[in-house]
């Protein structure tokens, strides 16, 4: 039972960072909070980690039990070669359920962003009982939210060539990860330069370009699930906070506005920031959760 969540502040639990074998893997987490409150998992976005949640992870402690992996390929987890492992979003939602599976999850909410969207929605058609609510933070699931930036990349699913793929490497360059972060906030100061740093440190790993590569590919096998993942918006219901980044590109608003086509129980909020909204917004992202979530878990 959560009650009076808003008048949670933070209440100073421990952040433990961990590690647990999951299908010949290691997969890195965050994780603070009671063992006995509700759980919230964390799923991040490309090309960070589990890193984007590091403020809000200790601002929700007190009222959730509150969870942030890092994906093969991401952050501090396992980055096995791809000729062991198929960079797809299939085996990525597959290895995160196992992961829940290994931490006995059995009933959570979850935050997804980016990457974190189709890989949540995978999990809800794998077992949708286990999702008690969403937080939609630039995720997409209608093809209305994949306009001209995505172009490119939609040319490398509709032929995937060596040409194509060359296209898009500009997507794991400096340049790209910094304005990634920068692009749409109003005022740049807010912004920590240690967030693309850290997540360019990742990317410049030997051999994990060809794994972005790999899954910008494996991204149009999200889109053609869409209809899959709307279904189950449509049969079960589970109360939905969106909290998006209005002025992002990559995942613009118009991705946003769908959701409301399936959702009864919607509550949507436009934030006047990025991609990264946490990095500008985290404090009201962190108070919006709360509130959402003691009203209707």
């Amino acid at each position: 039972m959560i009650t009076a969540l808003t008048s949670e502040k933070h209440t100073g639990f421990a952040v433990h960072h961990r590690t647990v074998r999951v299908k010949e893997l290691d997969i890195f987490y965050r994780e603070a909070g009671s063992a006995s409150a509700p759980v919230l998992l964390l799923l991040h976005g490309f090309p960070t980690s589990s890193n984007m949640f590091r403020h809000l992870i200790p601002r929700l402690a007190g009222s959730f039990r509150v969870i942030a992996p890092d994906y093969p390929g991401y952050g501090q987890s396992s980055m096995p070669d791809r000729e062991s492992f198929e960079y797809s979003f299939e085996n990525l939602a597959n290895v995160i359920d196992g992961f829940v599976r290994i931490l006995g999850l059995t009933k959570f909410s979850m935050y997804v962003m980016d990457y974190g969207a189709p890989i949540g929605y995978r999990l809800a058609l794998l077992n949708p009982q286990r999702i008690q609510a969403l937080i939609v933070q630039n995720g997409n699931a209608y093809e209305e939210g994949l306009l001209d930036f995505w172009n490119p990349i939609k040319k490398y699913w509709a032929e995937p060539t060596g040409e194509n793929r060359a296209a898009l490497r500009f997507l794991v360059e400096p340049k790209a990860t910094r304005w990634q972060y920068e692009n749409g906030v109003r005022d740049t100061s807010l912004l920590d330069p240690t967030t693309w740093l850290v997540d360019q440190v990742g990317l410049d790993r030997p051999g994990n370009a060809e794994i972005q590569m790999d899954l910008f590919l494996s991204y149009g096998t999200n889109v053609a699930l869409y209809p899959e993942f709307q279904a189950f918006f449509r049969k079960h219901q589970p109360p939905t906070l969106i909290v998006w980044g209005k002025n992002d590109v990559i995942f613009p608003p118009e991705g946003a506005a769908p959701y409301a086509r399936d959702l009864k129980n919607l509550e949507t909020h436009l934030l006047d920031t990025g991609h990264f909204a946490l990095e500008t917004h985290g404090e009201e992202i962190g108070g919006r959760i709360q509130e959402f979530l003691a009203k209707h878990l």
